[in-house]
């Protein structure tokens, strides 16, 4: 029998965001532009981060692993969306469909330990900061990255273990843009109260233990900031702090309102909208809001943006670029020929 009810749900049929033509047609350019810029915002934090030495430490190597994490999460549901805006009938295969909640389990779960971990980097770094370099280590910040990635695949199984068994024989229409896992569980013609049980357990555990950690995190730091006696050095603690302190608020505000709050509230159409917001313009915001509030960040992508626009306009004109082979050879020509002249004169930083 249960063989049956996994046969008749091959695929499954995804309603979209909206059934009416006139809309989709703006829905689609609007989440066009909200994931080109979420790939290129989060693409130029990280290329900033790489190309800066300045910039190679834990705090700027969590950002970069946050950005790349936003990158995949966006990418786990907007590129389906967009392609679904397009065709007539929205169908997504029964492993496509599990290996899309499957990951978007994986993602939003590592970002919200990413997110307690950020915040353990902003306490080391303000309550002691002498001892910031001997204890943020890149072998443990490396570590605690897989460790968080560890817990968002860990967590994704065991919810994934028991979605998959389940029998969807009574219809195959998800009352979503993507497979989240309430519609799934609506689908099911058999009982859900164990995987209910399991996701609200699980989501309480993971929400309730990283947010517990974070706001104690930022107790400490509170106080610490208080005692700083310089106003410029407190707004500069209170800077680096309330970039991470405005995403962990949208991250963890709609989380719970999504998965927290009681079946008997449950609306699929404000689950949409909610669901919008932190699966496509969350991780479009990151990365404006890190660079917005961080002098650093903004030094490091204005300089990243005018080496990419001055490669560009010297490889379109065909000049040599400095620092490469090309313009090393000729550098070495023009300086030999102006000797060969009689002229004698050096050339620096041509």
């Amino acid at each position: 029998m249960a063989e049956q009810n996994h046969t008749s749900a091959a695929e499954f049929i995804l309603k979209g965001l909206s059934d009416q033509a006139e809309m989709k047609a703006a829905l689609f350019v609007l989440l066009l532009l909200i994931y080109t810029v979420t790939l290129v915002g989060n693409a130029g934090i990280i290329v900033a981060i790489q190309g800066h030495p300045q910039l190679h430490t834990s705090m700027y190597f969590f950002l970069g692993s946050l950005s790349i994490i936003d990158i995949c999460f966006s990418s786990v549901v907007a590129p389906r969306t967009l392609v679904n805006f397009l065709l007539e009938k929205k169908t997504i295969s029964f492993a496509g469909c599990m290996g899309q909640a499957f990951f978007y389990i994986v993602f939003v779960t590592t970002e919200c330990f990413l997110l307690a971990v950020m915040a353990y980097d902003r306490y080391v770094a303000i309550c002691n900061p002498l001892l910031y370099s001997s204890v943020m280590t890149r072998r443990l910040c490396v570590g605690l990255v897989v460790g968080c990635y560890i817990g968002g695949v860990l967590n994704s199984i065991i919810q994934m273990t028991f979605i998959i068994r389940l029998p969807f024989c009574s219809s195959n229409v998800i009352n979503h843009f993507f497979c989240d896992v309430p519609p799934l569980l609506a689908l099911s013609c058999a009982s859900t109260y164990i995987n209910e049980m399991i996701l609200f357990s699980l989501a309480g555990v993971i929400e309730l233990s990283t947010i517990s950690a974070i706001l104690v995190f930022y107790i400490f730091i509170f106080f610490a900031i208080l005692r700083i006696r310089s106003a410029e050095g407190r707004q500069k603690a209170f800077s680096t702090c309330m970039s991470h302190l405005t995403v962990v608020t949208m991250l963890y505000g709609t989380t719970i309102f999504m998965y927290l709050r009681p079946s008997s509230s449950y609306s699929l159409n404000t689950d949409k909208v909610v669901s919008v917001f932190y699966t496509v313009v969350i991780p479009m915001l990151n990365p404006l809001i890190y660079s917005l509030r961080n002098k650093e960040m903004k030094d490091a992508m204005r300089k990243a943006k005018s080496r990419a626009l001055a490669q560009g306009a010297q490889r379109s004109c065909g000049c040599p670029i400095p620092g490469s082979a090309q313009g090393q050879v000729g550098h070495r020509g023009l300086e030999q020929l102006l000797q060969w002249k009689g002229l004698g004169l050096e050339l620096d930083g041509v």
